[in-house]
């Protein structure tokens, strides 16, 4: 869909493609507030052109608030080091942000739509403007964008939610709060004004921010040492390929069967300065009391 949505913005630039000039002259004269510089309000609306796209972009691609780590976590790289999955992951802010949301953009402005002085916003001006491009279907592509786009968020923050959830404590009880928490909020979503629902979708982003740029600053160590160890076997000419072994730090926090294949294959571990003795191996470097023992989640999850 993602991909549909963007060749649907491309044929709109090509049919608009003599507007191109104005709509950057549009885009630079007010994100830079050199309308507003005359009446003295430079200042003022920079500041806010720059809190708005901090807000959206965090609403766009949810760089730094810890939930993208959720669904990254799930996939199996190649090559097979979490390093290279960190750097794919990276990726999905520029897909979001730069692609999806500029195409967005394109759409919007190049259909004329905020000229007419309407007071549609969000969703309504998105389809008024496609709409009066190609046509009334058009409307109907973005209710169904927007149907699936907003379907596939709700099912994968519901299961970073319960995920993270079950980690913590595997209870019943809680699960089933949880469950009826997601189901007034999406009800709550649906009927509440836009302003209301920015409202809290900022202040839930930013308390999700805050505590996870805190929890990367006190990782930044380890996730350094894992990337080190990527670029030292790439630089030797190696597939790069994860030997947990090489860290035995991460016995304290991780499952014994992850990352385990790669420690099998690799035998590199006398470099870089993160072996361990030949003895060590993963049930005798950490305790019971260590690790998280998941393995008496219901299969479910």
């Amino acid at each position: 869909m993602a991909l549909a949505y963007f060749l649907i913005a491309i044929v709109v630039v090509l049919m608009r493609l003599e507007d191109i000039p104005a709509v950057f002259s549009l885009i630079i004269s007010h994100a830079f507030g050199l309308e507003q510089a005359v009446g003295g309000g430079i200042g003022y609306s920079v500041a806010q052109a720059i809190m708005q796209g901090v807000k959206r972009g965090l609403f766009s691609n949810e760089a730094g608030m810890g939930s993208g780590p959720n669904a990254a976590a799930t996939a199996t790289p190649w090559p097979h080091h979490p390093a290279a999955q960190g750097i794919i992951s990276m990726t999905s802010v520029f897909i979001d942000t730069i692609v999806i949301c500029t195409a967005t953009a394109a759409i919007v402005l190049l259909s004329g739509q905020l000229e007419t002085g309407n007071t549609l916003n969000g969703i309504q001006l998105t389809q008024a403007s496609l709409g009066s491009i190609v046509g009334p279907w058009g409307q109907w592509f973005i209710t169904g964008a927007v149907i699936l786009f907003g379907f596939t968020s709700v099912v994968a923050n519901y299961y970073y939610g319960e995920s993270n959830l079950l980690f913590m404590k595997n209870n019943r009880k809680l699960l089933f709060l949880y469950r009826l928490i997601v189901v007034t909020l999406v009800y709550l979503g649906a009927v509440s004004s836009l302003e209301s629902v920015w409202i809290l979708a900022d202040l839930s982003m930013g308390l999700m921010a805050l505590i996870n740029l805190v929890v990367i600053v006190l990782l930044s160590g380890p996730a350094l040492q894992v990337l080190k160890d990527y670029d030292r076997q790439l630089q030797a000419g190696k597939t790069p390929v994860f030997n947990r072994r090489n860290f035995p730090f991460l016995h304290q926090t991780m499952d014994n069967d992850v990352w385990a294949s790669g420690s099998d294959e690799s035998d590199d571990s006398d470099e870089g300065g993160f072996s361990t003795s030949p003895e060590t191996t993963s049930s005798e470097a950490a305790s019971p009391k260590d690790i998280q023992n998941i393995d008496q989640l219901p299969d479910r999850f």
